[in-house]
């Protein structure tokens, strides 16, 4: 089975990532959806039904149980796991699955690097942001502020966020291989700070994940 990661993250978390290899057919038959499950993935077509799957199948052989456990929403729609209190987030992209799980807010992306991003970094960079770019690094950089701000939206988990407004991520000098800032979701007068970390793929992923600080 195409586990390719299972990491042990300080402070407490678990992050694991799934190259998908499978068909539907095998996931259907691993998973042993519960009927509301089958009901959401009844939505998806195409590719997108087996990326669903795949996320669903690594968050339980990331748990360790025996029994598999529905992943079900809160009322923000945010995914969590029945029965357990811990926090989890995943991401799909080109093949991988990626997700995280942790007894703090917490959020993930991975996606796979695209040139396209550079016409839309006016739509989730704010001035500071924008600045921090080196000519470089803009594509490996655009991508990690972009991934940064999907998983502080995941793990605010109550939706209604404007990625320039409210969200904001510290610049950083950027290294190629992995690295670490922070960042912050600011909304209704309510600020929550998150370690954010990144690794960036030789094979052309870029990976982040944020967890609340405190």
């Amino acid at each position: 089975m195409p586990l390719i990661r299972h990491d042990i993250l300080i402070p407490e978390a678990e992050l694991g990532i799934w190259q998908i290899n499978e068909s539907e057919h095998w996931f259907m038959e691993a998973l042993l959806l519960y009927p509301p499950e089958l009901r959401q993935l009844g939505g998806l077509k195409g590719r997108r039904r087996t990326e669903w799957l795949a996320a669903r199948q690594l968050v339980h052989q990331m748990s360790g149980r025996i029994k598999r456990a529905a992943f079900v929403k809160d009322e923000h729609g945010k995914p969590r796991l029945k029965g357990s209190d811990w926090h989890i987030s995943i991401s799909h992209s080109h093949g991988l699955a990626a997700a995280i799980a942790s007894p703090v807010l917490c959020g993930i992306d991975i996606q796979f690097m695209v040139p396209k991003i550079t016409r839309l970094a006016h739509k989730f960079l704010c001035p500071f942001e924008a600045a921090s770019i080196r000519e470089e690094y803009e594509l490996d950089q655009l991508h990690f502020y972009w991934g940064a701000k999907e998983a502080l939206y995941k793990a605010y988990g109550r939706k209604k966020l404007d990625f320039i407004d409210h969200i904001k991520v510290e610049p950083f000098l950027y290294e190629a291989a992995k690295g670490q800032t922070t960042g912050k979701v600011v909304k209704d007068g309510e600020e929550l700070d998150f370690d954010v970390f990144y690794e960036r793929s030789a094979e052309g992923y870029m990976l982040v994940w944020a967890m609340a600080i405190g």
